[in-house]
């Protein structure tokens, strides 16, 4: 009979840059606190699944990669204003990273210091890290804490994100998680992906939904040279992966009851693709349509990404 799974969370250096490693098994993660939290690494039987373009010099710039947060709003905002839970709030002249449009992209947190490491523990074949940050910024005038805890299980890492309102003010959701997936040892156009049936978001040129939502099927084909930038609303199956055609390696994302929404980027002549998990649909806070945490609550979210 086959003995538990160890289990361990180790403080060490990933390129020069303090981070902590969580074990299980076979299963290795790393992130890093000081650089918005990011994860940098997830390694399983010696082999990467996370991309790291532009390394963390890319992430201290705003730009993502590996496993970023993407808070207080994921993906694109489509004006430099938004009112939301009573609030007006002017982004103009605010120092922000912009799309090729010029609109605000991605949140504030990208690769931001000042994470604090909470807690650090095992319980039998599960490794957890737990980390928060407080925030309350201009751009985003909702006194909040965001606090992350991840967990290596065996062959998954699991994410929660909380957000617990600070002030008396509420606080609208609408962040993200933006992973950089790879399949190890097969190129991209030989992977299959996976979708559930969902409702496909009409974008208009700008990246921004247009209102019209269709339904589409469950598909599972190989990606080829197809290329996305597609949102979706997720219904009761929110499993999205890639897997080889060659041996069967794959990668999924599990979304969990916190993420309605899903955008899935594959950018053309690049070795990774991107499914990401979102509270609420790209441009909410500006459309109105981000759900609130009233003060004395809370909101968790989950996600998983489970390898083979």
């Amino acid at each position: 009979m086959a003995g538990a799974l160890s289990a361990s969370v180790t403080e060490r250096r990933f390129r020069g840059e303090p981070g902590i490693e969580l074990r299980s098994g076979e299963l290795a993660a790393t992130f890093l606190p000081g650089v918005g939290m990011t994860g940098v690494s997830l390694r399983y039987r010696g082999r990467e699944y996370l991309a790291l373009p532009g390394g963390i010099e890319a992430l201290r710039g705003g730009h993502t990669a590996g496993l970023p947060l993407l808070a207080p709003w994921a993906n694109r905002l489509g004006a430099r204003r938004y009112r939301a839970g009573g609030v007006a709030v002017d982004l103009t002249g605010l120092p922000l990273h912009t799309d090729g449009n010029g609109l605000p992209i991605h949140g504030l947190l990208v690769g931001q210091p000042g994470w604090h490491v909470d807690a650090q523990r095992t319980r039998g074949s599960t490794a957890r890290l737990t980390t928060s940050l407080a925030v309350d910024a201009p751009a985003f005038p909702f006194p909040h804490r965001i606090v992350v805890a991840v967990s290596a299980r065996e062959d998954r890492l699991v994410v929660d994100t909380t957000i617990v309102p600070t002030g008396r003010r509420r606080v609208p959701i609408a962040f993200g998680w933006h992973p950089y997936l790879r399949v190890p040892g097969t190129p991209r156009s030989r992977w299959q992906m996976r979708l559930p049936a969902r409702g496909h978001l009409a974008l208009d040129d700008r990246g921004l939904p247009a209102g019209a939502v269709h339904a589409e099927r469950a598909e599972r084909e190989p990606l080829r040279r197809r290329t996305f930038d597609d949102a979706y609303a997720l219904g009761r199956d929110r499993r999205l992966g890639f897997a080889s055609e060659a041996d069967g390696t794959s990668i999924e994302m599990r979304a969990g009851e916190g993420y309605p929404y899903a955008q899935v980027w594959v950018p053309p002549g690049r070795p990774f693709a991107a499914l990401e998990p979102m509270a609420a649909p790209t441009n909410a806070l500006a459309d109105g349509n981000a759900p609130l945490v009233e003060p004395g609550d809370a909101f968790t979210a989950r996600f998983t990404l489970a390898v083979t």
